[in-house]
């Protein structure tokens, strides 16, 4: 492999896709432990909102928050393309309900810009950047900033 070939693979973003609504997001692939089908999720008293409850993964005990209800999104019902995306952030284990999980992209950072002030309505806090793609946008969340303090403190007590 000569020189220009690694500086190209260094530049890679190697991303997890998925949509929740009409909308399709992108996370650093790092982050993401793994994914697994919808499970009973038993509810939590007085949790946040965005705090659907949690799962017991193979004994681990795991909080999960519904991304529609994070973005303010209209809750549906889950099927079969339902997924959660477990994911380590600030040091804590946490799934991510997702409509669906589309695929594993390899995009060139060049091809990322910073988010523009408001994306379809998401507040920009959580958007590392939009990917352009050839034929969409893909919108890149920042995971560490997903979650406030408040609701940190609160998932480290669960």
């Amino acid at each position: 492999m000569d020189e220009t070939q690694k500086k190209q693979d260094a530049e890679l973003m190697q991303l997890v896709t998925f949509s929740i609504g009409e909308e399709e997001f992108g996370v650093d692939i790092l982050k993401v432990q793994e994914i697994i089908r919808m499970m009973e999720i038993t509810k939590v008293p007085r949790a946040p909102d965005v705090v659907e409850g949690v799962i017991n993964l193979r004994g681990k005990v795991i909080p999960i928050i519904d991304l529609r209800k994070r973005f303010g999104l209209s809750t549906r019902d889950h099927d079969k393309h339902t997924r959660i995306i477990v994911i380590e952030i600030n040091n804590m284990i946490v799934g991510f309900v997702v409509d669906s999980v589309s695929e594993v992209l390899r995009i060139p950072s060049n091809t990322v810009e910073p988010p523009p002030p408001v994306v379809s309505g998401l507040e920009s806090e959580y958007i590392s950047g939009v990917g352009k793609l050839e034929d969409r946008l893909l919108i890149l969340l920042d995971l560490d900033r997903l979650l406030s303090g408040e609701e940190r403190e609160v998932l480290t007590g669960i």
